[in-house]
C-alpha cells in the first residue's frame, strides 16, 4: 500500500475528511470530526511507512502478539491505538484494509446515534 492508496481508502468511507491539525507532516483522518487514522507524510518519504489505528483492546492485544509490525500506538493511547508498520511487508494489504475498517468501525460506534444515522 502507498500513500495514494491510504489516502483513497480512507477519503472513500462516508463523511470522512483529511486535516492537518498537529503540523504539516500528520496527515489526520476523521470521521463526523473524530479521528481513525493518522500518518507521518515524512515518514512514508522516508520509507518508514506506518499509520495509527483505533483498534479493540482485546483485538490490540492479540494483533500485537501475532504481527511484529503492529505495536502500541506511537504518541496515543497505548490501549486503544496501534501503530500499523507498512513499510516492514509483513501485513497484507487485506489486513491493512481490514484494520482502516476497524478503526472507522470503533469510532463510529462511539458516536452519538445522530451522528451515526448520518452515516447511512
Amino acid at each position: 500500500m502507498n500513500i495514494e492508496d491510504y489516502r483513497n481508502y480512507c477519503m472513500n468511507k462516508k463523511k470522512v475528511t483529511e486535516h492537518f491539525p498537529f503540523d504539516n507532516d500528520t496527515l489526520v483522518f476523521k470521521v463526523c470530526n473524530k479521528m481513525f487514522a493518522l500518518a507521518s507524510l515524512k515518514r512514508w518519504e522516508n520509507g518508514e511507512a506506518f499509520i495509527n489505528l483505533k483498534c479493540d483492546p482485546e483485538y490490540a492485544q492479540e494483533l500485537r502478539a501475532e504481527y511484529d509490525s503492529v505495536k502500541p500506538g506511537y504518541h496515543m493511547h497505548k490501549q486503544q491505538w496501534n501503530s500499523v508498520y507498512i513499510h516492514t511487508g509483513e501485513l497484507s494489504p487485506k489486513l491493512i484494509t481490514q484494520l482502516i475498517d476497524h478503526s472507522y468501525d470503533m469510532v463510529v460506534k462511539g458516536l452519538s446515534k445522530k451522528l451515526r444515522e448520518t452515516l447511512k
